[in-house]
């Protein structure tokens, strides 16, 4: 059985080479991508400080997402493509660090509490399949150093699951 291993947090990029190698190893041998979606979202949440959502979107078409396995409040369901700071990332085809959601135009507000925001993509060969999204209460949370551990950890997410089958 696998259990998460505390880390030192004080230096992030030491910080998430060491939860990537946790990651690695909670989905060892396993292909499910919604299995390794709750898993990895729940790593995630469980290791990674002051959050109050992380989470999965998959595309279900061109134009809209779908809420996958998630940690957190309730979240929104749908999101449209080019919509909130998930739909910009999958329309611009690029990661978005978002130091205060209340200065993004058209931001979705899941959970009013939330105040910084990280999408990262999830792409295999085909191209872009959803998004990885964490939401914090503080202002600015989130730096490149993050931004470089959370993609990380979203292409260990993808090599493991059954997209790359």
């Amino acid at each position: 059985m696998f259990a998460a291993q505390a880390i030192d947090t004080s230096d992030k990029v030491a910080f998430y080479r060491d939860l990537a190698k946790q990651l690695k190893a909670l989905l060892e041998g396993e292909h499910d991508s919604i299995a390794n979606a709750a898993n990895t979202s729940a790593l995630i949440f469980q290791m990674v400080p002051d959050l109050n959502w992380a989470g999965f979107y998959f595309l279900a078409s061109d134009e809209e997402m779908v809420l996958g396995p998630f940690q957190g409040k309730p979240a929104c369901v749908r999101i449209a493509v080019g919509k909130g700071v998930c739909g910009t990332a999958v329309e611009l085809g690029t990661s978005m660090l978002i130091k205060d959601v209340h200065d993004f135009p058209g931001h979705i507000a899941c959970d009013a509490a939330s105040r910084s925001e990280m999408v990262v993509l999830l792409e295999d060969d085909e191209g872009v399949f959803g998004v990885l999204d964490l939401d914090s209460p503080t202002p600015g949370r989130f730096d490149s150093a993050d931004q470089a551990g959370i993609e990380a950890l979203a292409a260990i997410y993808v090599a493991a699951s059954s997209f790359q089958d």
